[in-house]
């Protein structure tokens, strides 16, 4: 049995926890396997909640070979229902970002599962193409829980741990992508095998993924804690977290261009791999010719790819910041996710059925590791505006997933194995800005921390209060947070000292 630890910076009320926490209480161990209240628990719940989300927002593809002849779909028509599915989650992304920052993860996760849960019924029902589309477009908010799932994990484990605790969540709720690619396929045989028509069998097969979906929320709502020290509500009430101003959130996430510039390299890792989600399992039905049950266990391995390659990428971010700080960081995010662009354009040119799942799971291994990696720096970001930078980043990969099967699998301009071929120089080109990204504190990929003097942790994150916000004593949390994260000085740990003027007073 655990023992309670009090390894706290200020050791107020560290008795409450099973985990050793730092001075936001957050944890600076991720135990994968615990249960721990409330850290580990919001852990599991996370991506319980955003698995469930996902195998409902991509049920369908597996399914589109029976789907296709049944409604009578084009090419056209199966394109149009794949970018319905990643784009009404763009404006998701942004809003549940806000949403988080505002009201809490917690009620922010659950009541979006429970409002698009109809949707996924609905399928069920669905008679024509556009209706189709409607259904996978409604579905496809659903994937806005992604954002909620990093907010909490950002908000429960201290910077040292954040990148691990991060990519297991977001990976393991990946891994929805892949099992949907083996569940639905299982359920339409055996409803078929119960004495249903294959027409009627993929129908009745959306309510498993659309009933998980709805318990999942509710386990949310009822077992789920916002912060380690409570829900927002709670502790709103009782004064120990004052309520932010909406304007001066969404400002400082916004005008922060280094959201912008994750946005878009997320585009291309996450973004291509929601695209793959939509289009390998027909990929390999029709190119290579197999059963749908066969092309669907190959089309599965790409997204099961995630129960270790994006937790290997958060741990890798990890790894390097303790060695070089935010600029380890960086540099490895940029190195995966090109040698993931290179096997994407190998993927598309590679003929035999063997090397193809060869070659496509080496392609996963890296783009999911690129995930992970990016969610390795968001939480640096901004303190204030950690929502909204989250779901900037996380829209951003919706973004890229509209616009690269908009451009290159929306009707029959390309063959398929030609735009996959287009799709990795899309990555190779879209991740070069990550050499742009620099934090006067830590520095970049190119340039050293800066030699002002207010460029230091406490400088950074204090910029996005105010004289009269500090006043009243608003910008508390973030000095604690940026004391936490002087680790992403790597070895330079202790060769820069934080004046005395900006260090964090002993009651914060």
């Amino acid at each position: 049995m655990q023992g309670y630890s009090n390894s706290t910076k200020d050791g107020k009320d560290s008795n409450r926890f099973v985990l050793p926490v730092d001075s936001e209480h957050k944890a600076t161990e991720f135990r994968l396997y615990s249960l721990a209240v409330p850290h580990m628990r919001a852990f599991h719940l996370s991506w319980i909640s955003f698995f469930s989300c996902f195998v409902s927002t991509f049920a369908a593809p597996p399914l589109l070979p029976i789907i296709r002849d049944n409604l009578n779909l084009t090419a056209t028509d199966i394109g149009n229902a794949g970018v319905a599915s990643v784009s009404g989650a763009v404006f998701a992304r942004v809003a549940m970002g806000t949403a988080c920052d505002l009201l809490g993860p917690r009620l922010a996760s659950a009541t979006l599962s429970l409002i698009t849960a109809p949707a996924v019924y609905c399928a069920a029902v669905a008679n024509s193409a556009t209706s189709f589309l409607l259904v996978r477009f409604f579905a496809g908010f659903s994937l806005a829980t992604f954002v909620s799932t990093q907010f909490w994990m950002s908000s429960m484990f201290s910077p040292p741990v954040v990148g691990v605790a991060n990519g297991v969540a977001a990976g393991w709720g990946n891994l929805g992508g892949g099992a949907t690619q083996l569940l639905m396929p299982l359920l339409h045989s055996l409803i078929c095998h119960l004495g249903a028509t294959p027409f009627t069998a993929w129908r009745i097969s959306f309510f498993v993924p659309a009933t998980i979906q709805v318990v999942t929320a509710f386990s949310v709502l009822a077992f789920g804690q916002d912060l380690p020290d409570g829900n927002y509500a709670q502790l709103q009430k009782a004064g120990d977290k004052p309520r932010d101003d909406f304007s001066e959130v969404l400002y400082h996430g916004v005008t922060n261009y280094r959201g912008w510039i994750l946005a878009l390299t997320y585009g291309y890792c996450f973004g291509v791999e929601l695209t793959v989600d939509n289009i390998i399992a027909e990929y390999f039905f029709d190119r290579f010719d197999l059963k749908l049950h066969t092309a669907g266990l190959i089309a599965a391995s790409f997204g099961l790819a995630n129960i270790v390659s994006r937790p290997a990428g958060g741990l890798l971010s990890d790894e390097m910041a303790k060695r070089f700080g935010m600029r380890g960081r960086l540099w490895s995010l940029w190195l995966v996710q090109t040698l993931g662009g290179i096997l994407c354009i190998l993927l598309g040119r590679v003929a035999s059925l063997g090397a193809s799942i060869g070659v496509m799971i080496g392609f996963s291994v890296f783009v999911q590791a690129a995930c992970g990696l990016t969610f390795g720096v968001v939480p640096f970001v901004s303190r204030r505006s950690l929502g909204v930078i989250s779901g900037m980043t996380g829209g951003g990969g919706n973004v890229g997933a509209v616009i690269t099967q908009l451009i290159f699998f929306k009707g029959s301009r390309y063959s398929k194995e030609t735009g996959i071929t287009l799709m990795g120089i899309m990555i190779l080109a879209c991740t070069l800005p990550i050499w742009l990204i620099y934090f006067p504190q830590w520095g970049g990929m190119l340039f050293g921390p800066s030699k002002k003097e207010n460029a230091t942790e406490e400088g950074y994150y204090m910029s996005e209060w105010n004289k009269k916000e500090r006043e009243k004593g608003l910008h508390l949390a973030s000095l604690k947070f940026a004391d936490n994260s002087k680790n992403e000085r790597g070895r330079r740990l202790n060769s820069a000292d934080t004046p005395p003027s900006v260090q964090t007073p002993p009651h914060a």
